[in-house]
């Protein structure tokens, strides 16, 4: 069975974004593939985390994990930091990625913005901790937004290259998993900007833990415009908060945007938002309220995550042995 890799950063707020464009994914891919899922709270320190309040935010991804319906028993689920393997082969992969290929890496440039020269080693390095992420388990694919291909090309570079010097097929060349409905949600206050934890408006998102009142209130105050909805796809290429509600319509109802205009072409806002509402309070209410019984008992959340260290350990170990033993790295 194919391996997947993926991890969500633990810096708070998870939204609906990142239910639709991830975690969703990783529910349904459990049942075809062997799922490795992570909190990636060593990417998260590569800008300055309180140390609660990321404990607290690691916890919460796990139990993100578990209320939509990662199965602990199925897939594997726990911190990064709670396995060296990370660490280790980053380490080795710092060794082998060549200035050059990070230089071209667009995140960096996008998040050090003016204060580059201020940015940590960490942020900069980011990439091949990713690659280290994936590859200490050997995975063969990966679930991908487009804002995050061009760090699995890295992970492919990586990996060829580390295969090319050493004369040894140590690491597989991974996969990109790219889903298609609504995998960019941008921000209810603004349809132009991808949908974010750090926006100052709490009305520009739909948290995990949102209740159902606060789903319909927030989509109540969703911005629009004042046509009615169009009949084609492409004439929502100008209006870009119509085409981010019927977006998010068609991922959580399973349809193509094709198929909500055939059911609301003509209809105004006053008619669609309802509806949308009414099926974000059906399919995203009982994530949120799991997710408030699930971060309300966190030695449960704490037993999941070190049953996961454990057997993600277990598949990394004979990884980094073999690799060390390629390297040429002495072992007792």
């Amino acid at each position: 069975m194919s391996r997947i890799f993926s991890g969500v950063q633990p810096t708070g707020n998870l939204h609906l974004g990142n239910y639709l464009g991830a975690i969703r994914n990783f529910v349904r891919l459990q049942d075809d593939y062997e799922c490795i899922y992570c909190a990636v709270d060593m990417h998260a320190i590569t800008v300055w985390q309180d140390p609660e309040e990321l404990r607290s935010n690691t916890r919460e991804v796990a139990a993100a994990y578990l209320a939509s319906g990662v199965k602990p028993e199925q897939s594997i689920i726990f911190a990064q930091s709670s396995v060296h393997a990370h660490a280790e082969l980053a380490w080795i992969f710092n060794c082998v990625a060549r200035i050059g290929w990070l230089n071209r890496m667009t995140q960096f440039k996008e998040k050090a913005g003016k204060n580059r020269e201020n940015a940590s080693l960490g942020l900069y390095a980011y990439p091949s901790l990713m690659a280290a992420d994936i590859l200490a388990y050997k995975a063969t694919h990966v679930p991908v937004g487009e804002d995050q291909k061009q760090h699995l090309e890295l992970t492919r570079d990586i990996a060829q290259k580390f295969n090319n010097d050493f004369g040894k097929e140590v690491f597989p060349i991974v996969e990109p998993l790219i889903f298609g409905e609504a995998t960019r949600v941008m921000s209810l206050r603004d349809g132009s900007k991808k949908m974010s934890k750090s926006d100052p408006s709490d009305y520009s998102r739909i948290t995990l833990t949102d209740g159902r009142d606060e789903v319909a209130k927030k989509l109540k105050k969703a911005r629009t415009d004042a046509d009615p909805l169009p009949e084609k796809v492409e004439d929502l290429e100008s209006r870009p908060e119509a085409a981010n509600l019927v977006g998010i319509y068609a991922a959580l109802a399973d349809i193509s945007k094709a198929d909500v205009l055939k059911d609301y072409s003509g209809a105004q806002f006053s008619v669609f938002k309802p509806a949308l509402t009414e099926l974000a309070v059906e399919k995203f209410g009982p994530i949120g309220d799991e997710m408030k019984r699930l971060m309300d008992d966190p030695a449960y959340v704490d037993s999941v995550l070190k049953q996961g260290a454990e057997r993600a350990t277990a598949l990394a170990e004979p990884v980094m042995k073999e690799v060390k033993e390629t390297v040429g790295f002495l072992s007792f």
